[in-house]
């Protein structure tokens, strides 16, 4: 069969909800870190790209009509590649990544460009239609997250749950303390302004440049959504999901904006375009949990993809866990046998002080992975997410 391997990528400096990027259209974006990866490999010809597969949770919006085909265009692609968007909500990155490497191994495709992207920003209202005619009954509903149009039977049989309730489902089911999830989130914040600090995101972040109604562009290449904390003011942060809960805005991943893409590749593909890989793509799995405790879906799909792959966790040297709350990542850290601290799950930092820009993010994890294996020698890197509606999904990478 043959390799799949992730090979170069770049994504955008992730924004707050209404920050920097908040007039910048998913689209758009999305061509700027497409052409921007396509700058680092120009011994690759753009018209072999087989196929672009982008994640995108949202597709209300700007991102509606198939974003992955829009920014591919937008960024001065041939119109002869072709572009599929995929939603798997907060997985739908690395299972692009995955759709991607499934084709190579198939022997359907030799290069594949692939990511996600997500404003959650700039998430529509939307308005269902009347049900009757000259109905006076009008709803709108907010896209940024969760759910809308809600289906009767679902709501009966699995709930409706939001996502910072499902995590407090998590917290109360698991035995995850309001403290334990505080020094969590704290160990996310400080690991994060540690790699800031030392330049560790320039190998991932291609900057972009900002127009200004007045005076000079603004240069957007840092993550915005860290923030400066301690257990104090974690521990004085309201639980405002749940009375007497313990779910916080300081304990939770952002609401937020950005872009990611990377080039996968076959073994022909590398050798016939001089590409670099940073990693093979061994495989991916996924699995699906109760709605209402969504947030536990990363144990069952590691713990499938490792058997799978023959291995355990001891063989993993690294691992980039998606927070999308401290509850959801204790509770699967230690299903998974690891410890609360384990200095090799996120040593730069995860989505709580990075930032959860749906689509894009499972892209960022893989990327984010790659270059550290580089970095460290790492031998294997596993990438797992929750995904609402009650799914995890897996990845494993490993050193070429």
């Amino acid at each position: 069969m043959t390799e799949a391997y992730l090979c170069t990528g770049r994504r955008s400096a992730i924004g707050r909800f209404g920050g920097v990027l908040a007039q910048t259209r998913p689209d758009d974006l999305l061509a700027h870190v497409i052409r921007a990866t396509l700058a680092d490999v120009p011994t690759l010809n753009p018209a072999a790209i087989d196929d672009v597969i982008m994640g995108c949770a949202n597709q209300a919006g700007e991102d509606n009509r198939n974003v992955a085909r829009m920014a591919a265009l937008l960024a001065g692609l041939p119109e002869s590649v072709t572009g599929v968007t995929l939603n798997r909500l907060c997985g739908s990155g690395l299972d692009a990544i995955a759709m991607g490497a499934r084709a190579i191994k198939a022997g359907e495709a030799e290069i594949i460009l692939a990511g996600g992207v997500e404003s959650m920003t700039r998430a529509p209202m939307v308005m269902p239609k009347a049900d009757s005619a000259f109905s006076r009954k009008a709803e709108i509903f907010d896209t940024t997250i969760g759910w809308r149009f809600v289906n009767r039977a679902m709501k009966a049989g699995f709930g409706i749950d939001s996502m910072p309730e499902t995590a407090e489902n998590v917290a109360a089911d698991f035995g995850v303390s309001r403290a334990d999830q505080d020094a969590f989130a704290h160990r996310s914040q400080s690991r994060a302004a540690a790699a800031q600090a030392s330049g560790r995101f320039a190998r991932e972040i291609t900057p972009i440049s900002l127009p200004q109604r007045r005076g000079e562009p603004i240069v957007f290449d840092t993550d915005e959504h860290p923030r400066a904390t301690s257990l104090d003011r974690l521990a004085s942060l309201s639980t405002p999901f749940r009375e007497n809960g313990t779910v916080t805005a300081g304990n939770a991943s952002g609401v937020n904006d950005g872009a990611a893409a990377l080039i996968i590749a076959s073994q022909a593909a590398v050798e016939r375009f001089d590409l670099k890989p940073m990693a093979r793509i061994l495989g991916t799995a996924v699995a699906g949990v109760a709605p209402r405790i969504m947030g536990i879906g990363p144990a069952p799909a590691s713990e499938k993809l490792l058997d799978r792959l023959g291995l355990s966790m001891s063989d993993i040297d690294l691992i980039e866990l998606n927070e999308a709350f401290a509850a959801q990542g204790l509770a699967v850290m230690r299903r998974l046998g690891l410890a609360d601290d384990a200095t090799h799950v996120n040593p730069n930092g995860g989505a709580i002080a990075l930032g959860h820009p749906l689509g894009m993010s499972g892209a960022r994890l893989a990327m984010t992975a790659a270059h550290e294996m580089q970095l460290k020698g790492h031998r294997r890197a596993l990438c797992t997410m929750c995904i609402g509606v009650g799914q995890g999904i897996a990845m494993i990478l490993e050193k070429v």
